[in-house]
């Protein structure tokens, strides 16, 4: 399996090369790990722990359906933020120099009903690769015909609302994730730009197995062994759980890519990109909140995504020191350096995109019926 080829430009004058020195010498001079330290234990400890502990409670506590409500929708939060702050840095082999720990702890993917093999795949090879590339990035693709994030997107007449609609299908994104959407990415022909024919048969295993195993967890012990709720009572539990969980999955990914100033780069006939691969990375690539502890620590580091592009290997923990050294590197070469200063102003940025992409798929679509022989 190998991605369809995008040739990217030479190293921007060196910009890659000289950020790449500087990011050396800061751990080099400092003596640091580039890996877990401290604070990164201390997170995986009460992430870990506080998801563990939720669900034991909501599965044995023997309480009140009213009390559970709010403690699944926390748990469903907590689900997110150890993806986030766990099991994404050990994916990318940035948690441990230990191959053995970073399988280990990105085998928790597998408890928040995410697969691990088709995640490495669209995440760490197609979408760190093909950032903001139509037709490459699998993360352009949130719910066709309903939500455009790209501007080269095929537009449908709905769009033009999907400014108010979207954060809600966002909520969804972990339903689909855990029953639909792995499956789908597992047997199609592709992932973005990926061949994704052949597998090896352990995934096949791993697949099913992990999956029956996430649906016996949430569904089957919970209504064999919650004896205080009705069928009903649990459903909405657990769409309370998922939405909760999606919600804060797609609002943290979008925040980082689909946002203005952004671009959305497409290649020449030839297949060349205009940049070199660094510096597509900080055109498609926006921080927020990056000097906000909480949104830091909640975000797992990923509302530092420029830095996570550029770095994958790095513990998220190190992103903030990074930061300074990439801005300066940034400002030096001419290469652009987007960020929002706060979640909230992401988020307003964001829905301003999606405002705008949706009157642009009006106005292509009245172009097109304009343009349409009469019958």
């Amino acid at each position: 399996m190998t991605p369809t080829t995008l040739k990217f430009n030479n190293d921007y004058r060196g910009f890659y090369a000289t950020l790449r020195k500087r990011a050396d010498a800061y751990f080099t001079s400092g003596n640091i790990s580039r890996h877990a330290d401290g604070v990164m234990i201390a997170k995986t400890i009460l992430f870990a722990g506080g998801t563990l502990s939720l669900y034991l409670l909501i599965l044995l506590g023997g309480f009140a359906p009213l009390t559970m409500l709010p403690m699944a929708i926390v748990l469903g939060m907590f689900s997110a933020f150890i993806g986030f702050n766990v099991c994404h840095d050990a994916l990318h082999g940035s948690y441990s120099r230990h191959a053995a720990v970073n399988t280990a702890l990105g085998s928790i993917f597998h408890l928040i009903g995410a697969n691990t093999y088709n995640w490495k795949i669209s995440h760490n090879m197609v979408h760190h690769m093909f950032t903001n590339i139509h037709d490459h990035d699998d993360d352009l693709v949130v719910a066709p015909g309903l939500v455009s994030v790209c501007p080269q997107d095929r537009p449908s007449a709905i769009q033009r609302y999907q400014h108010f609609y979207a954060f809600l299908l966002y909520g969804f994104a972990s339903l689909s994730w855990i029953f639909v959407k792995d499956y789908q990415k597992f047997f199609q022909n592709s992932i973005g730009s990926y061949d994704t024919r052949k597998h090896p048969r352990i995934e096949y295993f791993k697949l099913f197995f992990f999956k029956a195993l996430y649906y016996v967890l949430v569904i089957v012990l919970p209504l064999l062994l919650m004896d205080q709720i009705t069928w009903w009572q649990f459903m909405i539990g657990f769409v309370a759980m998922q939405m909760a969980k999606g919600f804060v999955l797609g609002l943290v990914f979008q925040l980082a890519h689909i946002v203005e100033d952004l671009e959305f780069p497409e290649a020449h006939t030839s297949g060349c990109m205009e940049d070199a691969w660094a510096v597509h990375q900080l055109r498609t690539t926006a921080n927020f909140g990056r000097k906000s502890f909480l949104t830091t620590f909640f975000c797992g580091g990923l509302n530092m995504q420029v830095e996570h592009h550029l770095f994958p290997k790095v513990c998220h923990t190190h992103y903030r020191a990074l930061s300074n050294i990439v801005e300066q590197t940034a400002q030096e070469f001419g290469v652009p350096y987007y960020e929002n200063a706060t979640f909230t102003t992401a988020l307003a940025s964001h829905y301003r995109l999606l405002r705008r992409f949706g009157r642009d798929a009006l106005r292509a679509n009245k172009i097109k019926l304009a343009q349409a022989p009469a019958v």
